[in-house]
């Protein structure tokens, strides 16, 4: 146990896109600082990179982050997850972080469990929650299990650091808020971190699933629409307010819409201005992928569906009669702003 008194401070894996910090890194920033804030800790980050400059990393800085170690080299330009993880578990020995948090996105997803076997230690991917015991000063990672019908917090006891991945779009970024005193440490590459048998050629994104997770307007069908022959009078309501179209895990598996539009613990995260779910119940697993959103609207004919409890607005009522009454208020000029 004494062991484990030499780790400290909570980490985040801060990314980028040549040279510039994604949004997910200031996503992080929120989660973090909440968590150093209980365990009265440092929040700091480490990043890898090409060409980042200083007066970039301040950003993380301002929004505030307490140190920020970063290795730039341009061969650490695009994602790859040996080198990557030879600078992480560089970072590991060096600074002995307590906790490190990454987003799940493609490349967290890659590297957080390739790195935490090689630090021998535990990852709770896809949490929810995040929180430290005020008991025991560890980790506890919640997440949606078992097909996403019950909450599972999981901790991880007897092994540093303690790791977890959190979805992309599931809390609010950080906004600057101070003068940055953040202190950034450069680590040196070594060459023999760059042998890998990995080539990368490209990037290709789904146009689909981008435009979903970040428009401000999202309308999301549920099963409750019983047919995909229904699905055009959704596609009325987003064109009148300019809003994507998504779907619980049931559409999709019925086929009535296809992976893309998946929104959930098996599909993307959304945080949204609007968001109207038709005909949607509210399932653990769907409502961990869209919960964060400012405004939520439900419209559903059974009073004691789940969504209800999370809404800002329901309407109790038939959808085939609701949708359609909605969509011609709209278009005669009761836009939602």
């Amino acid at each position: 146990m004494d062991k484990l008194l030499e780790y400290k401070d909570i980490w985040i894996l801060a990314q980028q896109k040549e040279g510039r910090l994604e949004r997910i890194s200031f996503e992080l920033i929120t989660r973090g600082r909440e968590l150093a804030d209980q365990r009265g800790c440092r929040l700091c980050a480490m990043l890898f990179g090409g060409d980042i400059t200083d007066d970039e990393l301040h950003r993380l800085g301002r929004c505030g982050l307490d140190l920020a170690a970063v290795c730039r080299d341009e061969r650490l330009k695009d994602f790859n997850v040996e080198p990557y993880a030879r600078v992480m578990d560089v970072v590991i020995s060096k600074y002995r972080p307590e906790v490190i948090i990454a987003g799940a996105t493609s490349t967290g997803r890659t590297l957080m469990p390739y790195a935490a076997i090689k630090a021998n230690t535990g990852l709770t991917a896809d949490c929810t929650g995040l929180a430290i015991d005020p008991e025991s000063g560890g980790l506890h990672q919640t997440r949606p299990a078992i097909g996403g019908n019950i909450m599972a917090t999981i901790k991880t006891p007897a092994h540093r650091p303690q790791m977890a991945t959190v979805r992309p779009h599931s809390t609010k970024p950080a906004q600057p808020a101070q003068k940055s005193k953040m202190l950034i440490e450069d680590i040196l590459p070594e060459d023999q971190w760059f042998t890998t048998g990995v080539e990368y050629l490209g990037f290709e994104s789904s146009g689909d699933q981008v435009s979903l997770a970040d428009s401000d307007r999202v309308v999301v069908v549920g099963r409750g629409i019983k047919k995909a022959d229904n699905l055009p009078m959704i596609y009325e309501l987003a064109d009148a307010l300019d809003a994507a179209v998504g779907a619980t895990r049931d559409v999709v598996d019925r086929g009535w819409l296809s992976y893309p539009h998946q929104i959930g613990l098996s599909g993307i995260t959304i945080s949204p201005k609007l968001y109207i779910g038709i005909g949607v119940s509210g399932a653990i697993q769907h409502l961990a992928g869209m919960q964060t959103a400012e405004t939520i609207i439900a419209i559903n004919s059974d009073p004691e569906a789940q969504i209800f409890k999370i809404a800002d607005f329901g309407i109790v009522g038939d959808l085939f009669e609701v949708v359609p009454a909605l969509t011609q208020q709209i278009r005669s000029g009761g836009v939602v702003d």
